[in-house]
């Protein structure tokens, strides 16, 4: 039968087959957790639903939230949908100039607001002439705003839903803009299925019935690396911590009172619950697996997981425009397998996804896990350009530039070197800022570290690393720079190592490169010493 793959058609599974399961939603008024049914919380997806199509929503318009992982954030990520609508996620970290772009150029003309975020865009309402209505997701009523639980009060628990068209624009989510104006990818209905079973599939992140799944991923970021659709569609417990989810601590209690047994997020997430754990001397409970993506993680923080809390870490990758999921590794920490090195690749690739690394001339390269070139992707769930805009820069013959460089196995297993802009140039060697990070990482006095390169009159660029230091842990410059002889090649060593209180993070939890280049590109005084 040509049966559409809608949004739709996945929640009216879950109403029939699982509506017992469970939202268990932190209140970010008052920090508890008020726990849901799917039956009770589709319910609430209904009067949504009939609510914006009372304040004019048609297909094809965007309604934007503003929002952290919150019930009625999940609630709109249906009713907008499956109305035929495109639901434009925004992130409430960007700066106040991205935030303006991203909203104006997407067009909604309803914005649905965090409390958190309301101050912000109340200032910024007068540039947003075509919002025409803007509700708070709080309680707590302000002029000019109405409230969340006000505008779905009185609705008819049924709603009416359309025949979608599988190819209809469901969503929309813009990329993070670290090198020009963020841009938006457009999901489908039928991407957003597919990527859901995808994901789902039994070498991929494999949720259960059984399973209870804490997406720290925030839902404004690649639609929470599409748990909410991923999860429903295993029938799981889904958890949604609110704004705290980068407290260590809030989030280690939140695993353990709500029995999360698979959570997901970047690795500073997970490097501070590690912090909280040492410090604590407590153990999670019930935490089996983390799924980490967004940026690659150190070994050195896999393995402490493994053998220090018994936590299984399982690597992903993806992008915005991959839906985001591209790769998946199931090989866990310890074993056999850890001297061949997999378990920290960012393992093979997804059924749906295709990979290859090319040269500057676009030649294929080898899949024998040691040539590196410019990773490009094409599969069902891959974006074919980019929301009102012309720019087709990254797109190459039907292949999708990631501007990662990579090599490939002859198994498939997928090992990011560097993104193509922090691969450090020296005297036409290219030196992988990763690989840096990952030996700098498993310094016994080493918390956090990241490598850039810095401009050199000689060499043309040369690798620096910049180190967060243990608490309490003594080392110098000299101690970690020797503890690189023999783990790289000799012109791979750093130059300087330089340290800090903390790494800058991005707006999506990443370690921010370029502040970092910002910062010590021009650090050198006259006399040689560093600023940093």
């Amino acid at each position: 039968m040509s049966w559409p793959l809608t949004i739709a058609s996945l929640m009216r599974w879950a109403e029939r087959h699982a509506p017992d399961s469970t939202i268990a939603a932190v209140d970010d008024d008052t920090s508890e957790v008020r726990r849901s049914t799917y039956r009770a919380a589709f319910e609430r997806v209904h009067r949504l639903a009939n609510a914006l199509r009372r304040a004019g929503v048609r297909a094809g318009d965007r309604v934007a939230t503003v929002a952290w992982n919150t019930q009625p954030h999940f609630e709109l990520y249906y009713a907008v949908s499956c109305l035929g609508a495109v639901l434009h996620t925004v992130n409430p970290r960007l700066e106040a100039s991205q935030l303006e772009y991203v909203i104006r150029h997407g067009g909604a003309e309803i914005v649905f607001v965090d409390p958190l975020a309301r101050d912000l865009l109340d200032r910024l309402q007068p540039l947003f002439p075509a919002v025409r209505q803007w509700i708070t997701l709080g309680r707590a009523a302000a002029p000019r705003w109405a409230t969340y639980e006000d505008f779905i009060q009185g609705h008819a628990a049924e709603a009416a839903w359309p025949a979608l068209d599988e190819g209809a624009a469901a969503a929309l989510c813009y990329t993070s803009g670290t090198t020009g104006e963020p841009k938006g990818v457009l999901y489908t209905h039928r991407s957003t299925v597919l990527h859901a079973l995808i994901s789902q599939s039994a070498n991929a992140m494999a949720f259960t019935r059984d399973d209870v799944v804490l997406p720290v991923v925030p839902m404004y970021h690649v639609m929470a690396w599409g748990t909410p659709y991923s999860a429903v569609m295993a029938g799981a417990t889904l958890v949604l911590p609110g704004h705290r989810a980068g407290h260590a601590a809030f989030l280690a209690d939140l695993i353990d009172s709500a029995g999360v047994t698979v959570a997901l997020g970047v690795p500073t997430v997970w490097l501070g619950v590690l912090q909280h754990l040492r410090e604590s001397g407590r153990r999670l409970k019930t935490l089996r697996r983390v799924i980490v993506g967004g940026a690659a993680c150190p070994p050195a923080l896999m393995d402490a997981l493994a053998v220090e809390a018994g936590i299984t870490v399982q690597h992903a990758w993806g992008m915005t425009e991959l839906s985001p999921l591209g790769t998946f590794n199931r090989n866990a920490p310890g074993g056999a397998a850890s001297a061949t090195g997999k378990p920290y690749s960012q393992g093979q690739a997804v059924f749906g996804v295709e990979l290859r690394v090319v040269d500057g001339d676009g030649r294929e390269r080898a899949f024998d896990g040691h040539a590196q070139g410019r990773l490009q992707v094409r599969g069902p769930a891959v974006c074919a350009g980019y929301f009102q805009s012309d720019d087709r820069s990254s797109f190459h013959e039907g292949w999708f530039d990631t501007g990662d460089v990579a090599t490939i196995g002859a198994d498939g297993h997928m090992r990011i070197t560097d993104r193509a802009k922090d691969v450090i140039k020296s005297g036409g060697e290219w030196i992988s800022s990763v690989e840096l990070e990952n030996v700098a990482s498993r310094h016994p006095a080493v918390l956090q570290a990241a490598a850039i390169a810095v401009p050199n009159d000689k060499w043309g660029e040369r690798p620096w690393v910049v180190v967060v230091r243990k608490d309490g842990a003594a080392v110098s410059e000299q101690e970690i720079r020797h503890w690189f002889v023999g783990k790289v090649a000799h012109w791979a060593e750093p130059d300087r190592v330089v340290f800090a209180a903390a790494l800058p993070l991005t707006a999506t939890g990443k370690v921010s490169k370029r502040a970092l280049r910002d910062q010590y590109g021009t650090a050198l005084a006259p006399d040689g010493a560093s600023h940093g």
